[in-house]
């Protein structure tokens, strides 16, 4: 934990590892064998699940809940109150009755990919994929992988349009999408995006 600021009120187990340069701020729990990339942001009462994988120059915002075995890539924006579920068939009892244990059931992950925002309170429902540079809506509740530099809205989700990697929605013009921040070109082709290849 070299460099990291632990708030001493945050709850960080000991197999925890913390890359240089990244916060865990009050009452954050970041749970046993979870890892934190470098220059990491997990916010007040946040809660990193046991074993998550947190790439480098990830944010992860007040009261998100990111549920094991998620996996976030570099550069991802979790939002405040976000939820990444674990649980495809949730039950507190089994058939007979008895609480069911860990051992009851296996938890499946969300995976969130490199430069992709979850806006506040959306949930993801276990599994799926957010590619990269995506970005979900607040309040949205994804159910099917989303595709890379979608934006996508609703309850549930549904892709409502482009964003680049600046995060500003994409224009069309012409045979292009256009990023009106930085002016990147990204084709469509098939209901897929990708970055223009300039020479």
């Amino acid at each position: 934990m070299s460099d990291a600021r632990v708030e001493p009120s945050a709850d960080v187990a000991a197999s925890a590892q913390i890359g240089q340069g990244s916060s865990v701020w009050h009452l954050a729990q970041v749970r046993e064998n979870a890892v934190l990339g470098t220059q990491c942001i997990v916010g007040r009462g946040a809660y990193i699940g046991t074993g998550v994988v947190v790439g480098n120059n990830c944010k992860v915002q007040n009261y998100a809940l990111v549920y094991e075995p998620a996996v976030l890539e570099a550069g991802v924006f979790i939002g405040p109150a976000v939820i990444l579920t674990n649980d495809t068939y949730p039950r507190a009892i089994s058939c007979d009755g008895s609480v069911k244990s860990a051992d009851d059931w296996t938890p499946v992950g969300v995976t969130i990919r490199t430069g992709a925002s979850i806006g506040a309170r959306a949930v993801c429902v276990a599994p799926v994929e957010v590619g990269r540079w995506a970005t979900v809506a607040a309040g949205a509740v994804v159910t099917r992988d989303v595709p890379d530099f979608a934006l996508v809205a609703g309850v549930p989700a549904r892709r409502i349009g482009w964003v680049g990697k600046s995060g500003m929605r994409l224009v069309q013009s012409e045979s292009a999408w256009v990023c009106p921040q930085s002016g990147d070109k990204y084709i469509e082709i098939d209901g897929v995006l990708r970055e223009e290849v300039t020479a």
